[in-house]
């Protein structure tokens, strides 16, 4: 896959897979018993139950969101029983930010530095993995503490740090991972909802395609269309060195959601409390324990 992700093919597939997933009784209409082809609601039913015309959602599903209205969009995205985060999808891919359109090529894949007081503050936290994420889910900086949980990613070249690549092609994030599986379903509704912002980035679709080629699960979650905003939760890892941990995560948003703060965090007096300690006191000797 190369150069950019095709807008007008993502809308379409988004659409149709959203619809794909409704049934009539989902939405409180009458199936009358007939057999249907094809799963989800008709395209006459979604039209129906957003408010406009089959012949305007139909040029919708095509693609051809050039000239559909906020209010509409909203429609839609209440008849399809949106999230939050797949109506702002939704959004980013019918109806772009001009100022995408006028930016020059490395403006659109160059990443923006991390300031240097967030660098600072995060060399200020000793007892928290935290580190910070840019587009794409590329890794950008990260403290003592993360290295010692995740390994060291300043080992690898710094087009290599990124958060796809490492859950879908390193061995042993399937391994910290318990719940791989939900991690790999995070990592691609997060770059989901990156392509629908950046459709005109060419790293992220060289990414896409790339990963694509190289894991068969990556492949069949990308074809789901999901997508999720970074936020927080629960993850439960392996560690080699000190075992099971359940860690609780944040993500704080910045400079327009291009870059995050993520830290991850034990309950006070919890075995992973512990854990936790413990990896600080192994210092560069966890940092080793995995390989990134």
């Amino acid at each position: 896959m190369d150069g950019q992700l095709d807008r007008r093919a993502e809308l379409s597939e988004f659409l149709r897979t959203r619809r794909a997933r409704l049934k009539p009784e989902d939405v409180g209409l009458e199936s009358f018993g007939r057999q249907r082809r094809v799963p989800g609601l008709r395209r006459e039913e979604l039209a129906q139950l957003a408010g406009v015309s089959v012949a305007y959602y139909t040029r919708l599903e095509q693609g051809n969101g050039q000239n559909v209205s906020a209010e509409v969009l909203d429609s839609i995205a209440r008849a399809l029983r949106l999230t939050d985060a797949e109506q702002a999808h939704l959004t980013h891919l019918a109806k772009p930010k001009q100022q995408r359109r006028r930016a020059s090529s490395g403006a659109r894949t160059q990443q923006r530095p991390v300031r240097v007081a967030l660098l600072q503050l995060l060399e200020s936290i000793d007892t928290v993995p935290a580190y910070v994420t840019g587009r794409r889910s590329d890794i950008l900086a990260w403290n003592r503490m993360a290295a010692a949980l995740f390994g060291d990613w300043g080992k690898l070249p710094a087009a290599e740090r990124n958060w796809a690549r490492l859950v879908f092609l390193n061995p042993d994030y399937r391994e910290l991972f318990i719940d791989w599986d939900q991690k790999a379903y995070d990592m691609v509704s997060f770059l989901r909802m990156d392509a629908g912002r950046h459709p005109d980035d060419p790293r992220l679709s060289a990414l896409v395609g790339e990963l694509s080629v190289k894991s068969d699960e990556f492949r069949r979650l990308w074809a789901t269309h999901d997508v999720k905003e970074k936020s927080y939760g629960v993850k439960r890892m392996r560690h080699p060195l000190v075992g099971d941990l359940t860690l609780s995560f944040e993500t704080f948003h910045l400079i327009d959601d291009e870059q995050a703060f993520v830290t991850y965090h034990a309950e006070p007096g919890s075995p992973s409390a512990d854990a936790l300690r413990l990896l600080a006191s192994w210092g560069t000797d966890a940092a080793a324990a995995i390989t990134p």
